[in-house]
């Protein structure tokens, strides 16, 4: 009797398989349980991470073919607008009075984007559901960490849950990374545990109360809710809103001011800064076209150039720094970002509008332009969302295979 032939084994796809699935883990699940106790966390682990599907993609090449990918991106509206706000940043060191720090912080921004790129091209043509699930399992356990440390944080940490504190950048990554939870859950068609996973996170949050974090839970929860049931009206809004409001921000403290202290009074601290805002932008209308460069909002705050109350959000930030071009550019990039996006698989749009619309929040409420970590999260989140994307091809089977199925199991 013959016997059957024995499956060969290769040590190198072996190891390639390990050093992904270490990879993967260590992004989806220790980044985001670490990042709750530690405020450096993402910054040294995600890059680790990167670098290991990296070694691996080299191993096996699994990977989608390099310049077919390079090419689309480069034929990319959106990239090729991002790209300009790059160009636009280095550009403006000639005329930012703190040139070491704005070439430093620029060069940061550049390795972010660069071990990002990496990433893209170095995830599977087609993932694995095995290593996608870690994602849910991550962000639930990441979760139960932030109930604990909310709940019993006076005796186990030092600290509140404040933006830069270690446990809320680890909350606004969870708030970031529980929508392509959602969205790999919901495609797997198990909506009852993208729903646990919600509700969990929200606890989190609860436990931990923050208003940036809260609001931005909430802004991606009303998005997710009409593009889940008006896919290109959710679409439309997230695009139009998060562009729009970037767009025209110089003119957000005059028309928010009055309503401002109408509501609160003239003196509340949010109207004071809407006000310092309003100072800037008609003392010096023409630097609106150029911007101060790059790095001086932060630092101008500190040599008088900036009022000390001025709104600390990307929205002031972009304008202030790099003037129309820069804003203009970046306003064109995230338009078009969501805009593909929302054409990409459909079972997942709704969790990619969520993403955008709370990571916009955050941005608008809680962080700076170009916070380190507030950018290593982002790219985490786009990542995360590549590679749920390219782990939906088993979701429908040619019509062939179904034929031959029922033609083999003798029903036809």
């Amino acid at each position: 009797m013959p016997r059957a032939p024995q499956p060969i084994v290769d040590p190198a796809l072996d190891a390639a398989a390990l050093l992904r699935r270490v990879g993967f883990f260590g992004l989806f699940v220790v980044v985001p349980v670490t990042a709750q106790v530690a405020r450096r966390a993402s910054v040294i682990i995600a890059p680790i991470a990167v670098v290991l599907l990296v070694i691996a993609s080299a191993i096996d090449g699994r990977q989608r073919a390099v310049r077919p990918s390079g090419s689309r991106l480069l034929r990319s509206a959106a990239f090729l607008a991002g790209m300009l706000v790059i160009l636009w940043s280095a550009l403006s060191l000639a005329w930012t009075p703190f040139l070491s720090a704005a070439a430093e912080r620029l060069a940061n921004l550049a390795a972010v984007i660069g071990l990002t790129l990496l990433g893209y091209f170095s995830l599977p043509d087609r993932m694995r559901s095995a290593n996608l699930y870690l994602l849910p399992l991550g962000v639930t356990a990441s979760a139960l960490v932030a109930i604990v440390l909310g709940l019993f944080g006076d005796s186990l940490i030092q600290g509140g849950a404040d933006d830069d504190s270690a446990l809320g950048r680890g909350l606004t990554l969870l708030t970031l990374l529980v929508w392509p939870a959602v969205a790999w859950l919901r495609s797997r068609r198990r909506d009852r545990e993208a729903l646990a996973v919600a509700l969990l996170v929200a606890g989190a949050l609860v436990a931990s109360p923050n208003v940036t974090q809260i609001v931005a839970l909430a802004v991606g929860a009303v998005a997710f809710a009409v593009t889940s049931f008006r896919p290109r009206l959710g679409t439309l809004l997230t695009a139009g809103v998060t562009a729009g409001l970037l767009a025209t921000a110089p003119l957000l403290p005059f028309v928010a001011r009055p309503v401002g202290s109408a509501l609160f009074g003239p003196l509340a601290p949010g109207v004071l800064s809407l006000k310092s805002w309003q100072k800037v932008v008609t003392t010096e209308p023409v630097r609106l076209i150029t911007g101060h460069g790059f790095e001086t909002a932060l630092r101008g705050r500190f040599v008088g150039l900036v009022p000390m109350n001025a709104p600390t959000t990307a929205l002031f930030e972009f304008w202030y720094e790099l003037g129309i071009v820069g804003a203009l550019a970046a306003a064109f990039a995230l338009y078009a970002s969501v805009r593909r996006a929302g054409r990409d698989v459909p079972v997942l749009v709704p969790g990619a509008m969520a993403a955008f619309a709370s990571a916009f929040t955050v941005a608008c409420i809680g962080v700076g332009l170009t916070v380190i970590w507030w950018l290593t999260a982002l790219a985490m989140t786009v990542l995360v969302f590549v590679a749920i994307e390219r782990g939906q091809f088993r979701t429908s089977r040619p019509k062939v295979s179904r034929l031959r199925r029922i033609h083999e199991s003798g029903e036809g």
